[in-house]
C-alpha cells in the first residue's frame, strides 16, 4: 500500500541539478528524507531517455512506497503506469487523462493564481491543485506571482488537497503551512542542495512542528 500522500514534501526533479546516473539515488535520499509524493518533469530528454529515466524512478518509488507522478505528458505515465500526471495549462485535458490513465490516478492541476480555475479543476475530478510560484523561482523565474490569500480562499472551498510551488525553502516554507497548504512541492530546495535527504528533512519538519502547534491551541497550552 502506498504512504499517504496527501500532505507533505512534493519533490519535483529537475534535469539541470541532477545527473541522469543520479537521478534514482537522489530521489531516494528525498524520501527517506520524508517527501510523500515525486514527481519527474523533465523537458530536455528525447523520448526514449525520458522513458528510461521515468521506468527506473517508478522501481524505486513502488519500492519506497511513494507514488510518482509525471508531468505533462499522459502518454508516457500510461505507458510505465506511473501513479499520475500533473498538468500545467496547455497541456492534456483533464477528462481525457482521467480516461488513459483510470480512475485510481492521482491528477493534479496548475492553477497558478487562479482560485476559479482551481475549482473547475476539482469539479471536473482533479485529485489536487497547485497554485504558484510563492516566491523568487529559479526554475521559472517568469512565472506569476501567487499570494498566500489565494491559499486561504483555495481552502475554504476546495474538498482536495492544496500544493503550493514557486521558491519554497525550509525558511519560507511555514508561512504557506499556517495559511493551510497541504503539499509543499519543491525543486530546487531538495535537488540543488547538497543533500537532499537533510533539505526534504528540513521541509517535512515544517508540517511537523505545524502538527504540534494546532494541537496545542486545540488543547489551550
Amino acid at each position: 500500500m502506498k504512504r499517504a500522500w496527501q500532505r507533505g514534501l512534493y519533490a519535483v526533479t529537475d534535469p539541470d541539478l541532477i545527473a541522469p546516473d543520479d537521478l534514482v539515488a537522489w530521489v531516494s535520499a528525498a524520501i527517506t528524507g520524508g517527501a510523500v509524493l515525486i514527481q519527474y518533469r523533465d523537458k530536455c530528454a528525447g523520448d526514449l531517455q525520458r522513458m528510461a529515466r521515468a521506468r527506473a524512478l517508478l522501481t524505486v518509488c513502488r519500492e519506497r512506497q511513494v507514488p510518482l507522478i509525471i508531468n505533462d505528458d499522459v502518454a508516457l505515465a500510461t505507458t510505465i503506469g506511473a501513479d499520475g500526471v500533473h498538468l500545467g495549462r496547455n497541456d492534456a485535458v483533464l477528462g481525457d487523462a482521467r480516461r488513459c490513465l483510470g480512475p485510481d490516478a492521482i491528477i493534479g492541476v496548475s492553477c497558478y493564481n487562479d482560485v476559479p480555475r482551481a475549482i473547475a479543476a476539482a469539479e471536473a475530478g482533479a485529485d489536487y491543485v497547485a497554485f504558484g510560484r510563492f516566491f523568487p523561482s529559479r526554475t521559472k523565474p517568469q512565472a506569476r506571482q501567487a499570494d498566500v490569500e489565494t491559499l486561504r480562499r483555495a481552502k475554504q472551498c476546495l474538498p482536495i488537497p492544496v500544493a503550493a510551488i514557486g521558491g519554497i525553502t525550509a525558511d519560507n516554507g511555514g508561512e504557506l503551512i499556517a495559511a493551510g497548504v497541504d503539499l509543499l512541492a519543491v525543486i530546487h530546495g531538495v535537488f540543488g542542495q547538497t543533500d537532499s535527504t537533510a533539505a526534504a528533512r528540513s521541509i517535512t519538519e515544517l508540517f511537523d512542528t505545524a502538527g504540534d502547534n494546532r494541537r496545542r491551541e486545540a488543547f489551550g497550552v
